[in-house]
């Protein structure tokens, strides 16, 4: 059974990957609710705000009820929220806000369980590959979340086909987990991880910077996701279905950089090539604010996207380096980091309504200048 024992953990991975739905789904809800730009702008901050709120006792819930059990926890959330969707509707609006926010409990405990339980299976040096290949195959869930629910639409006139069919991929991941033996962690032995004993490792200058880089990293993917729609929509007059698609673009290059990445990364160190990385989506943001047609604009998002599609992994797999005797705790931390996503999606809707488009690459662009500055010190260690 060794050969299949990363299987359980690359499924929990796709199953992380339907936080990314947001700005697909938000597009549909948008429209079949009619709701203002600003009601629906809280609509992603219901799966974000819970990487701020509770992914510290998630990592601590991770030392109490075993890594394998965590995870097999949050699965549970996550499939009971995708069945709920198929309930949700214009007259029940409130159903896709509990779906969103079981959503978001879910994924903060996934979050901060898989990467860990990866480290059951991995030898420390290979931790950062087999983590780009885990956002690989999240990010192949977030490409082909557009097209299914394009297809959905078109074929049976019912785009929330995605609910079911994404709970039950995560029925199939949980009796994976289950049925498969992964080797359990070692008990610490001495004194038990607390709140304030996690949140006590920010006071390590290094740990501390590589959570903002998450944050920042996080913020742009989730800004992107949202913002690829509705900038196709008002700039380039797309229709409502042609411009909900336009995330896939982003999500391919990110898959595809994923791919690259779990490979360059088992024979060169990602710290090498984080400022590149981080070039590359700086040149493809400032491409797409400036791009005159819609061919150039998805190509621009195409080329930020394969160079964001390698910071979150690189950032998470150095803060666990670091502090590779605190692995539960960092993971926490690094996941309560994920809240970026809520702040972002609060801002873009802010910049959106006051500066316009302009206002929207300047919230994605401020991220980007920190990780910037943090791919170069980290490079020179």
């Amino acid at each position: 059974m060794k050969k299949y024992v990363l299987m359980p953990i690359l499924l929990g991975f796709f199953a992380m990957g339907f936080a990314d739905i947001v700005g697909t789904v938000m597009n549909q809800v948008t429209a079949e609710c009619q709701l203002s730009a600003r009601v629906a702008g809280f609509l992603p901050s219901m799966i974000f705000i819970w990487f701020l709120l509770i992914s510290v006792p998630a990592g601590l819930l991770l030392v109490r009820l075993g890594r394998r059990q965590t995870c097999l926890l949050s699965l549970a959330v996550t499939a009971v929220a995708m069945f709920l969707g198929l309930a949700a509707g214009a007259s029940r609006v409130w159903i896709y806000f509990v779906v969103f926010a079981l959503l978001g409990i879910g994924n903060t405990i996934l979050q901060a369980a898989l990467p860990a339980l990866l480290s059951n299976v991995t030898a420390p040096e290979k931790l950062t590959s087999r983590l780009t290949l885990g956002q690989f195959v999240k990010a192949i869930c977030a490409a082909l979340t557009p097209v299914f629910v394009k297809y959905a639409s078109t074929s049976f006139g019912n785009w929330k086909l995605l609910f079911p069919v994404y709970g039950g991929l995560t029925v199939v991941a949980i009796v994976a987990l289950l049925v498969i033996p992964i080797p359990r962690e070692e008990k610490r032995e001495g004194r038990g991880a607390t709140f304030c004993g996690s949140l006590a490792l920010l006071a390590d200058p290094r740990v501390l910077v590589l959570a903002l880089g998450v944050f920042a990293s996080v913020a742009i993917d989730v800004g992107f996701n949202i913002a690829v729609p509705g900038i196709l929509a008002e700039r380039y007059q797309f229709t409502r279905d042609a411009a909900g698609m336009g995330p896939s673009v982003f999500f391919i290059a990110k898959t595809a950089a994923s791919f690259v990445g779990a490979f360059l990364f088992a024979r060169i160190l990602p710290v090498k090539c984080f400022p590149w990385t981080v070039a590359l989506a700086l040149l493809g943001t400032v491409g797409a604010w400036l791009a005159p047609t819609s061919q150039i604009f998805l190509a621009a998002v195409f080329v930020a996207s394969f160079g964001l599609g390698n910071t979150f992994g690189i950032c998470f797999g150095l803060a666990i380096a670091r502090r590779s005797d605190r692995t539960d705790e960092v993971s926490s931390l690094m996941v309560m980091a994920i809240s970026g996503g809520a702040v972002v999606s609060a801002a873009l809707g802010f910049a959106q309504t006051s500066f316009g488009l302009t206002g929207v690459f300047v919230v994605l662009l401020v991220p980007l200048v920190y990780l910037g500055v943090l791919s170069l010190v980290a490079r020179k260690g």
